[in-house]
């Protein structure tokens, strides 16, 4: 059993120590007793040169698992130290189709090549190089080959004669399929039912047609929300004409589930490409500077504004610009982050985009008279005249409840033209929720004042 254990500095320079003075014996011991997750996260810790010492340790079966576990750059570094032959045999033989293909697709397509001729298995080979042809956002991208089926017309001997031949691919049984003679998914048969059914029972008499099962070509995150919202923990492929290919299990969705968050985040806080900590300064610098520069310019359009309306006479103006800048900016951030989270979640339709238009104007209006009422009251407590506390009441309530339906619009516009909304939590909306705030405060002041 390999224990749990808590990977802080000290550890990792315990490890670096035993490393530096070559103590293999003594290390191979420890990996010995640690889960590949942990190991995975030790050799993510550690320099280079100290990852390769320490990963040539790993027994076999277990160094493919740990690899798997890797951020793509690490592993990337470790394959490249490897043959094509040690990599079809140390790392591509001990893993699921679906793992394999994430390994070797990260290769180049002469190394890909090469790899693939070096599997003896040939079926291993043959189901790796389809899953290969599939998209990586797809559930042909995430599905494995391996599974256990049986045919509808056994017997529940027949049965369990023939999974346990299939169990020695499959590391992990979820669930038993159940197909006709041309392969076509019907359902799943329960290990219970069919250790309870009589000696000798037909498979169709104790089959579950009630499954659910996606198309080869399902979008990874629709997949994910199939699984989330009927509660399961594997999910059938199956190809145009219902023959079942393959199967997706939880562990696989919630890879994709932890890009998708990271990528939105990102997204959100205006970073426009996928990076790690670990990048280069020009790569960290090239995913932040687009966001940057539509800031710069939305703030030049700010004090285009600023400077078209007459300050000279209302100076007091000024005061107010960053709360009322400050506020649309929020306001349209919490409106665009609900929509995008219901869009992700599948809670959200794009036929009710009306009516979801109706409620955030009527949670802007809400808002936005508490709001205004307070700033009324507490800017006319300050000493400020009427007339400029009217001017900032009035100009909040009408920003707060543009920046709740353009926060709201934005995002669903953005989807249905099959644009990421995670685009619009981030800069582009507090940009833009700042140049037309300004423009409204300063238009309704002209007007008062």
């Amino acid at each position: 059993m390999s224990d749990r254990i808590e990977i802080n500095s000290a550890y990792i320079e315990q490890i670096t120590a035993l490393i530096e003075a070559n103590k293999s014996a003594e290390l191979s011991v420890i990996l010995s007793d640690l889960h590949i997750a942990d190991i995975a996260e030790i050799i993510e810790d550690l320099q280079l040169d100290d990852a390769h010492f320490l990963f040539d340790l790993i027994e076999e079966e277990k160094s493919a698992a740990v690899l798997v576990e890797l951020e793509d750059d690490t592993r990337e570094e470790l394959l490249s130290g490897l043959t094509p032959k040690e990599i079809a045999e140390e790392v591509i033989d001990n893993l699921e189709s679906d793992d394999a293909a994430d390994v070797i697709g990260e290769l180049s397509e002469d190394k890909k090549e090469k790899v693939l001729a070096h599997i003896e298995d040939i079926e291993h080979a043959s189901d790796i190089s389809d899953l290969l042809t599939y998209p990586e956002d797809t559930a042909g991208g995430l599905m494995a080959k391996e599974l256990i089926k049986v045919n509808e017309n056994w017997n529940t001997l027949q049965c369990l004669k023939e999974m346990r031949k299939q169990a020695e691919d499959v590391k992990k049984v979820y669930t038993i399929y159940v197909v006709d003679d041309n392969n076509k998914l019907l359902g799943s048969l329960s290990l219970r039912r069919l250790l309870l059914a009589e000696k000798g029972s037909a498979i169709k008499s104790i089959v579950n047609t009630d499954i659910v099962s996606v198309k080869a070509t399902e979008d990874d995150e629709d997949v994910a929300n199939i699984l989330n919202k009927y509660d399961l923990i594997a999910l059938p492929v199956v190809d145009d004409l219902n023959r079942l290919i393959g199967r997706i299990t939880f562990d696989d969705v919630m890879d994709v589930v932890k890009e998708e968050a990271e990528k939105d985040y990102q997204m959100a806080s205006g970073i426009s490409e996928d990076i790690e900590s670990s990048d280069s300064v020009w790569e960290l610098t090239r995913a932040r500077l687009p966001w940057l520069l539509i800031g710069m310019i939305g703030g030049l359009l700010g004090a285009k504004v600023i400077g078209i309306f007459d300050l000279e006479n209302n100076f007091e103006l000024a005061f107010f610009i960053p709360l009322i800048a400050a506020m649309g900016g929020n306001v349209g951030v919490q409106s665009a982050a609900i929509v995008v989270q219901g869009l992700a979640n599948d809670s959200l339709k794009m036929e009710n985009i009306v009516q979801k238009l109706i409620k955030e104007l009527g949670v802007g209006l809400l808002n936005g008279i508490i709001c205004s009422i307070i700033i009324l009251g507490a800017a006319f407590g300050l000493g400020y005249s009427i007339e400029l506390s009217l001017t900032v009441s009035i100009s909040l309530l009408a920003v707060i409840i543009f920046a709740a339906l353009f926060g709201t619009f934005v995002p669903l516009t953005l989807e249905r033209y099959k644009i990421d909304p995670a685009l619009a939590t981030g800069p582009f909306i507090t940009t833009v929720n700042d140049v037309l705030g300004l423009f409204i405060y300063f238009m309704i002041g002209q007007a008062i004042l």
